[in-house]
């Protein structure tokens, strides 16, 4: 779980603003970045949790959709072995309330769904990336132009965002 003192601890650390914008900004955060900073054993861990922290210090409205929530959810109760967390259903509910608690989570609107049509047919996406331009669409049903993912790469096709990687916050 992130705790408050995570994200508080990396207070203090420098980090690279050369692409983060003026505060106060508007992100979404992509689920990566919830199921790295549920790991203080992955090496991402840092990053992450420092990165959420600045921005949180600075203001800035960090977002959640219900998506990144099944996303989290699924990974989180998958085993190890699956590339998973393994944490039992008890213990993914309490991160969910979590970040429930320190992010605003978006509501599903039915401009969503006309966003994420549009977004497909324009960038022909296929196969799982139509998960990635569901995030998109969310970003775009709720004016938010900023997310923040250590998968760059996998949203570089939409030009209507801002991308942001964590270790650049």
């Amino acid at each position: 779980m992130v705790q408050a003192s995570s994200l508080t601890q990396h207070s203090t650390q420098s980090a690279s603003v050369a692409t983060a914008p003026a505060s106060p900004t508007s992100y979404l955060l992509d689920t990566n970045l919830l199921t790295r900073s549920a790991q203080p054993q992955a090496p991402e861990y840092p990053i992450a949790t420092a990165a959420i922290a600045k921005l949180l210090r600075q203001g800035d409205r960090l977002c959640l959709t219900p998506q990144n929530l099944i996303e989290f959810w699924a990974v989180a109760t998958r085993p190890v072995s699956a590339r998973g967390l393994d944490l039992t259903a008890a213990q993914a509910a309490a991160e969910l309330h979590y970040f429930q608690n320190i992010f605003d989570l978006l509501p599903d609107v039915p401009a969503i769904y006309d966003a994420w049509l549009r977004l497909v047919l324009t960038h022909d996406v296929q196969g799982k990336q139509a998960h990635d331009a569901r995030l998109v669409a969310v970003m775009k049903a709720h004016g938010i132009t900023h997310l923040l993912t250590f998968n760059i790469a996998d949203f570089r096709r939409f030009s209507e965002i801002t991308l942001v990687h964590p270790r650049d916050v």
